[in-house]
């Protein structure tokens, strides 16, 4: 009994010694406000983070001391990372605006520091932090763009006590759409999906805030106009949001036939579905790559706009419905940005991979643009093509630089052959520019929102039109991609595109 006792005694005293060795990494918490406090004690409490001090920029704040540990100014972080051997630090400043944020992230990307952030500052304020929460820096904050306060009448006028329909809505932007739209009081949401499981996954998000507004999920494709209209016609569908299409360059441009059938006949018997059930307004998810484009997918949404905007101008026979289009750029975090996949090259040691060192891209939250679209749409009186502020254009590879330092690790190029990530380029990809545009023309002015234009662009009137269309249906019924190719390459002005449809023959289908 004694010698079994000794045994448990001596694994005691080991588990003691091994706790008393463990290595807790040293964290500077820049932020000594209400957060930065809270989560000092939470990490202390963790024993999975040990803080070591605060970083405020308030020189009244500096030398105090805040749960045990001292306050410092900015001028003093070098000489801490180095005393306490510092490798990561936590951003605690919820409140700031995106700008300061930004300011602040450019100052601490100069050091070999990994730098995350906290959360919403809802959460801390109602007690939810936990050190789970603490996560990766949020991009926007890195672009440093500041979103602008909503039109409140211009969210409701389309939306509130009106049965709202979302194609494509388990989609980047169909569901962020869904989530804006169901806190704007429609009489229901109706959401139209081809992807099963997308429409899983946002019918069971949606169903998780608990609030009394009717959502139907239904499950179809946008090429059949007849169940597009029944189901407008069942749920007597005021607004639809069309978010449905295909959108990944390279795919659409190895499968042309496909990216056709989906993005120009989608739309075309959607908006035939609305004329035909009496919705009020239609409002298109275009793209800047419509402008000039240089690939089959921006080729096949400029299509989709002028089939809106010659249904439109045809106000004899088509005068219930209002149409409206509305262009933005990249989306942050949306399926296939460079952010997801960067943060999964960096996860992994790299290489970062970027196509060119020259391409620049405008970005914008997928929030941010959700909003925007909706508000836009009830400016539109039919045929509009609104382009939203999308900022100032970001250059990737200066992106993927400040992705890489914000990890805490080095570039590793020929200045520096013992960094600890590369940033490889592989080329421009099929279809791909170095920049894009949001204009084909000068021709634009400006609308009651700051940040939304109203750009007049050529229309194609419908009798004309038809019979392009007639002719492009009869290309893609047969799967004749060169004849599809040559009737885009005469409709749509400025198309260039970037590679020979002969490339991808093989892989067309």
């Amino acid at each position: 009994m004694m010698a079994r006792w000794l045994i448990v005694k001596s694994d005691h005293h080991l588990w003691k010694e091994l706790n008393a060795v463990r290595y807790i990494p040293p964290v500077l918490i820049y932020g000594a406000g209400r957060a930065g406090a809270q989560a000092a004690a939470l990490m202390k409490l963790s024993n999975q983070m040990r803080p070591v001090a605060f970083i405020d920029d308030n020189a009244t704040l500096c030398r105090q001391q805040i749960n045990g540990m001292t306050v410092y100014g900015v001028d003093q972080l070098a000489r801490l990372i180095e005393r306490f051997k510092v490798r990561d630090i936590l951003l605690a400043m919820p409140s700031a605006g995106r700008r300061r944020r930004s300011e602040i992230l450019k100052l601490l990307e100069h050091y070999p520091v990994h730098v995350r952030t906290l959360p919403d500052l809802m959460d801390i304020a109602e007690g939810r932090l936990e050190v789970s929460d603490i996560q990766e820096v949020d991009i926007a904050d890195l672009l440093g763009r500041e979103p602008v306060a909503p039109i409140n009448n211009l969210l409701s006028k389309n939306i509130t006590d009106k049965a709202v329909m979302v194609t494509g809505a388990g989609g980047s932007i169909g569901s962020e759409l869904c989530r804006q739209v169901i806190h704007l009081s429609p009489s229901c949401l109706v959401l139209y999906e081809a992807s099963e499981i997308n429409l899983y996954q946002i019918e069971r998000e949606l169903a998780s805030l608990a609030l009394d507004i009717p959502v139907y999920s239904m499950l179809g494709t946008v090429l059949n106009q007849q169940r597009v209209e029944m189901v407008c016609r069942r749920f007597g569908v005021n607004t639809i949001y069309h978010a449905a299409a295909y959108k990944h360059v390279p795919i659409v441009e190895r499968n042309t036939n496909e990216g056709i059938r989906n993005n120009v006949f989608g739309t075309l018997h959607c908006a035939q579905a609305a004329i035909d059930a009496e919705v009020e307004t239609f409002v298109l998810i275009s793209t800047d790559k419509a402008v000039r484009p240089t690939n089959t997918m921006g080729a096949t949404k400029r299509f989709a706009e002028l089939v809106l905007q010659a249904f439109a101008e045809s106000k004899t026979l088509y005068n219930k419905t209002r149409f409206t289009m509305v262009r933005f750029g990249n989306v942050l975090g949306s399926s296939g940005s460079v952010v997801p996949l960067f943060r999964d090259q960096i996860a992994k040691g790299g290489p970062v991979t970027v196509t060119d060192p020259e391409i620049i891209r405008y970005f914008m939250t997928i929030p941010e643009a959700a909003a925007l679209v909706i508000q836009a749409g009830a400016m539109g009186k039919g045929g509009d093509v609104f382009v939203l502020d999308m900022g100032e254009p970001v250059k990737i590879v200066d992106l993927a630089r400040r992705m890489i330092h914000l990890s805490g690790f080095t570039i590793r190029d020929n200045e520096n052959p013992n960094g600890d990530i590369e940033i490889a380029y592989t080329g421009l990809r099929p279809g791909e520019k170095l920049y894009e545009e949001l204009l084909i023309g000068d021709n634009v002015s400006a609308t009651e929102h700051e940040k939304i234009m109203r750009a007049e662009e050529c229309v194609i009137e419908w009798p004309a039109l038809v019979t392009i269309i007639r002719e492009l249906e009869l290309a893609n019924k047969h799967d004749d991609c060169q004849k599809a190719r040559a009737i885009l390459l005469d409709t749509i002005d400025g198309f260039i595109p970037q590679c020979e449809l002969s490339d991808w023959l093989g892989n067309d289908v």
